[in-house]
């Protein structure tokens, strides 16, 4: 199921907080972004249609857990920007819904202004026709690796290899962990160092989960691209990027 890019940009809010949603549906409507809403998960899922540019995700729902949601969304619609929202303080349910994919993460209460650039940032990234969502003025950079492309300023990845053409959809996380590593190429990169790099708010991942993003991150990239072995474990120390040539290119006007 997928979306025409000259559509009018839509979010799915699934949330059964009846006051946020209407805050929210009044905070998207400034930024011209439609909003709909859904009280529990199973109405979520049944509102797919037509497809939503971005889902607002909570991760506590009266009927169907958030993960399960956030499961049958990935199976439905596997390229679909999803943003997880709760309330819970607990570090390892604050891991959960990046360990399983999720694009971004934001806890309550949020301020309205970052959840915003946080919106922008995920569908400026899976969607980078959207001209109206890129900020002015912007100089990109590029950084190509074998058969990938980096952009940094659109914040996106693109393959034109055997096994894929075209964007490959990288979580908010996953995008800033192959960052750092592309920007320290041959140095070993602590667990401790990609946690900072990740961090996106308040949210601070764990060791743990900085592992599973990694893996993900490798078997995207070997996805895209069957010689993209470049992700290295540095045993004791942590991970190193080691392309066989990177050439990087800028500005883009």
């Amino acid at each position: 199921m997928e979306q025409d890019s000259s559509e009018a940009l839509s979010v799915l809010v699934i949330d059964d907080d009846a006051e946020l949603v209407r805050l929210l549906t009044q905070l998207f409507a400034r930024e011209g972004i439609a909003l709909r809403s859904a009280p529990t998960g199973a109405a979520g899922l049944d509102g797919l249609s037509p497809a939503p540019s971005l889902v607002l995700l909570d991760l506590m729902l009266p009927d169907i857990h958030g993960k399960e949601v956030f499961r049958r969304l990935r199976e439905q619609m596997p390229d679909l920007p999803v943003i997880m929202l709760t309330a819970k303080g607990d570090p390892v349910d604050r891991v959960i819904g990046l360990e399983l994919g999720a694009d971004d993460y934001v806890p309550k209460p949020f301020d309205p202004r970052e959840l915003i650039a946080r919106v922008r940032t995920v569908l400026r990234r899976s969607r980078p026709a959207l001209v109206a969502l890129a900020p002015a003025a912007v100089t990109a950079t590029t950084v190509k690796f074998g058969k990938l492309t980096l952009d940094t300023s659109a914040r996106t990845l693109s393959a034109d290899s055997a096994e894929w053409s075209g964007p490959v959809p990288l979580t908010n996380i996953e995008f800033r962990l192959l960052l750092e590593l592309v920007k320290h190429p041959g140095v070993a990169l602590s667990r401790e160092s990609l946690t900072r790099a990740a961090q996106v708010g308040n949210y601070r991942p764990l060791d743990r989960a900085v592992d599973v993003q990694i893996a993900r991150l490798r078997r995207k990239l070997r996805q895209a691209d069957a010689t993209a072995q470049w992700i290295v474990t540095a045993r004791g120390e942590g991970y190193v990027w080691a392309p066989p040539a990177m050439s990087q290119r800028s500005p883009r006007h």
